[in-house]
Order: C-alpha cells, then structure tokens, then sequence
C-alpha cells in the first residue's frame, strides 16, 4: 500500500495556479516531507519542504510563487502553485521521511523514504 498519493495535477494557461495534494497517515503528522518535480530528460529537483514545526525551504525558482503546508485533519499535504510558468511543467512527487526535521539535506532525493507516483503539471505559454 503506497504511503503518500498525490493528486491535483492539470493543465493550466501561464500565470495561473494549481494546488496538489498528497495524502499520508504515516507521515504529515509529525514528520518532514517534500515535493520534488521531474520534467521529461531532466533530473528530479527539490520544490519545498516542510518539517514538523512547520518550517519551510523553497527552491529559488518558486519561492515568492508556491507555498507548502500541511492540513492535519485531512492527513494531506499541499502545494498552493500560483504565476505558473511554462518551465514549472513538470510530473511532480511527493515524498516523506522518518525525521523530524528536514535539514539541510531537504534538497537531496536521497533524503527521503517513501515517494509518491507523482502527478502531472502542464503549464501552457
């Protein structure tokens, strides 16, 4: 049984917004998770991350742009996608571990425990 599910994903004109959402009883509650995004010949890259006090990173392309939080009383995760660019296509991840705390390392694939099979973001010029 597949510990995060993603949802949300779209196709959406530039400069509009999509939130994804990932649900996970093992991890929102208490335990640092991510989404990542991986666009077709290109490697998996860290979008934010958000440990269990709440506090975030943000990569520099969507900071100011995108927003993660959790919702614990669906147990989901969620990412608020707004000014959507043609370069934020992408299939986008979620991901959880077993730490408290992400850490410097939140960026890195190899942090995390469980991913997510990802859902589809298509944003159109």
């Amino acid at each position: 049984q597949p510990q995060v599910v993603e949802s949300g994903g779209g196709s959406v004109e530039a400069g509009g917004s999509l939130t994804l959402s990932c649900i996970s009883t093992k991890y929102v509650r208490g335990y640092c998770m991510a989404w990542f995004r991986q666009a077709p010949g290109k490697e998996r890259e860290a979008v934010a991350a958000i440990d269990k006090a709440e506090r975030t990173n943000y990569a520099d392309f969507v900071k100011g742009r995108f927003t993660i939080s959790k919702d614990y009383g669906k147990n989901t995760l969620n990412l608020q996608m707004n000014s959507l660019k043609p370069e934020d296509t992408a299939r986008y991840f979620c991901a959880g571990v077993l730490a408290y705390w992400c850490g410097g390392g939140w960026s890195g694939v190899g942090r995390y425990d469980d991913w997510g099979q990802g859902t589809q973001v298509t944003v159109s010029s």
